[in-house]
This record gives C-alpha cells, structure tokens and sequence, in this order.
C-alpha cells in the first residue's frame, strides 16, 4: 500500500508539474504570439505610410518627406505661421517650428525654401504686400539667426491676394494672416 502511496504521490507530482510546463509554455507562446503581431501591425502600418506617400506624389526617400512620415505630428509637419494683426513678430508659440525647419535646412544644405508672407483683406494692397514682405523677412530672419545659409531662402509677399479662408471675420483673418515655409529642391 506504501508503494501504491508513493507511485500515486508521483503521479500527480508528475501531472503537475507537466501542467505547470504547459502553462508555460503557453504563456511564453501566447507572449510570442502578441510580439509577432505587433510587429506584423508595425510593418503593415509603416508600408501603408509609403504607399499613401507614394499616393499623394511624395518621395519617401526624400529627407524632409522621411522626416514627416517619421513624426507626422511634429513641427516640421506644420508649414505656416501665423501673427497678430497688423503685425510681422513672430509669436512665441511658432518659434519651435520655425527652429525645427531651421535644423532642417541646415543639415540639408541643398535644400531651399521659399517664404510666403499673406495678409487678411484689411488694409491697401500696396499695404498687404509691404505687410507680407515683412512677415516672410521676419521668419527668415530667425531661420538666418539659426544657422540657415542665406542662399536657402527666398522671400515673396502675395499681401491680400492668395487667402486660405474666404469671408470677412475674425476667424478668415486669423488663418490669413500668415508665412507659409514651402520647400523646393
């Protein structure tokens, strides 16, 4: 009966220690199973970023198309700054973009940009354009004093002409009052 003791002692001992294994096994499977789908989702994701890059004309082994699909979210992604009525400083809360773009152009020296300077209908048309000029020699000023070769960058004021936002109120104003950094190779 002893013996019979023992045997069966060891027979559950054994049983549950296979279980344990098992559970554990599939724990470390199931583990394996989660990190093959996040990276299957990763690179799912990141190719449907190149195929709608590629969608829209873009280049994606063009260092500043990389750069937005990397963080798309980020300053760089933003090309438009906007001011104050009647104003050509830049505010504080467009400093980081226009630092971002700054960095940007100097590690890519043969690349330039053309500022566009905008304003809102108020005022002359000789007014606007001057108010533009100012505006687009404002952020270069600033992309300048960051290290940008000055030969990176144009300036042109298109004053009233080119509005983003058509009406005659304070919110089609506030988005026309602006630069825009566009990029050219």
């Amino acid at each position: 009966m002893k013996k019979l003791h023992t045997w069966l002692v060891l027979a559950v001992a054994g049983l549950f220690l296979s279980a344990c294994a098992t559970v554990s096994d599939v724990e470390t499977d199931e583990r394996r199973a989660d990190r093959d789908r996040d990276r299957t989702a990763e690179a799912d994701w990141s190719e449907r970023r190149l195929d709608e890059a590629r969608a829209r004309g873009l280049d994606p082994d063009d260092p500043f198309i990389s750069a937005l699909m990397d963080d798309p979210e980020g300053p760089l992604a933003q090309q438009t700054v906007y001011f104050d009525f009647d104003r050509s400083e830049i505010r504080d809360e467009d400093m980081p973009v226009i630092e971002a773009h700054a960095r940007f152009l100097t590690e890519n020296s043969s690349r330039r940009m053309t500022i566009e300077g905008h304003t809102d209908e108020r005022g002359s048309r000789e007014y606007n354009l001057a108010l533009g000029e100012r505006r687009a020699e404002s952020v270069k000023r600033v992309m300048v004093l960051n290290g940008v070769d000055e030969d990176q960058l144009e300036i042109v004021s298109y004053g009233e002409e080119n509005p983003v936002a058509l009406g005659s109120d304070e919110d089609a104003w506030e988005q026309n009052r602006r630069a825009e950094l566009i990029y050219r190779q």
